[in-house]
């Protein structure tokens, strides 16, 4: 004699005017419990629960199973072949997320320099031994144009996962340290530089330290404090260009793929002046038409504050 199936709604422990979402929660819930990945003793059980769901998910079936009640597979309309088709749905969600259970990332955070992070490295790290892991090295490579803050990821390089699964990764953080002299603005390099009064009034040639060594800068005469000069093609490689320190001559023609390095001009005033040269600098300020006192008015020209009043204000801060 037949077992008599149970009804399908006690069997989800669910009421007949369950809606569909009441019915699909409790299949989880029960599917979680009864599956034989997880119950080795709940196959019949799942089964059971799996039929169930087959039928009440369905609005057709499960309008039928109102009106009429269990019937046989052959006259459900493929009834078996749907079941058979929701167990073999569910049995891949179990399997896809018992592979996915993989063990624990370990994070390090990797300090390099300024230069390092512009033109890529590789850096030799030891991670120290945690939980089932030995104390190791691994080389992390560093590509041309890294920012602060971003992060490398070394697949399958961290806590072995449970059961035999699969191993976590390696998070690295990447830090930059602060450079004495250079700031970063996209792919641009920032510095200052510092020339005598005489280099800004009248020209010069000078050197300036860049990421690629020193250069030589020409400061046109009459260079005013705070002027921001452009040395081409000498900044940080675009992220994934070459990181050669010396730029070719298309690069330095075109710009790229490097950013350029900006330099910022400041004037140092002489703050003590022998008698020859204030009387030199007295001098020219009367060639400018400035007041060589401020109490005295020049014999022609009109009297304006000019050169000669800027540097002694100057002398007297």
């Amino acid at each position: 004699m037949a077992k008599r199936k149970r009804d399908y709604y006690a069997v989800l422990g669910v009421n007949r005017d369950a809606t569909e979402s009441d019915v699909k929660r409790a299949y989880r819930e029960l599917a979680r419990q009864f599956h034989p990945d997880v119950n080795a003793q709940g196959g019949e059980r799942f089964r059971e629960i799996t039929e169930a769901y087959a039928v009440l998910s369905d609005r057709d079936q499960r309008q039928r199973y109102d009106r009429w009640g269990h019937v046989g597979d052959d006259a459900s309309g493929g009834f078996g072949a749907v079941m058979d088709g929701v167990s073999d749905l569910i049995n891949d969600v179990f399997r896809r997320r018992k592979v996915t259970k993989k063990g624990r990332d370990v994070r390090y955070t990797l300090e390099v320099t300024f230069e390092e992070a512009a033109f890529g490295a590789s850096k030799p790290i030891t991670l120290p031994a945690t939980g089932a892991l030995r104390e190791r090295q691994l080389v992390i490579v560093i590509p041309p144009g890294l920012k602060d803050g971003a992060v490398r990821t070394l697949s399958a390089e961290g806590e072995p996962g449970p059961a035999g699964q699969p191993p976590g990764d390696l998070v690295v953080t990447i830090r930059v340290a602060e450079h004495t002299a250079f700031t970063r603005e996209g792919l641009d390099v920032r510095s200052s530089t510092t020339v005598s009064f005489a280099q800004a009034a009248l020209g010069a040639v000078i050197e300036i330290e860049t990421i690629d060594g020193p250069v030589k800068m020409r400061i046109p005469e009459g260079t005013q404090p705070g002027r921001v000069f452009r040395i081409r093609s000498r900044g940080v490689p675009q992220p994934g260009a070459k990181g050669a320190r010396a730029p070719s001559k298309e690069e330095l023609a075109s710009g790229a793929p490097r950013g350029d390095h900006l330099v910022t001009v400041q004037v140092e005033v002489p703050t003590e002046l022998t008698g020859h040269q204030r009387e030199l600098i007295e001098t020219l300020a009367a060639s400018l038409g400035e007041a060589p006192d401020p109490l005295r008015a020049p014999s022609t020209g009109p009297v304006r504050r000019g050169l000669l009043d800027r540097v002694r204000s100057l002398l007297d801060d």
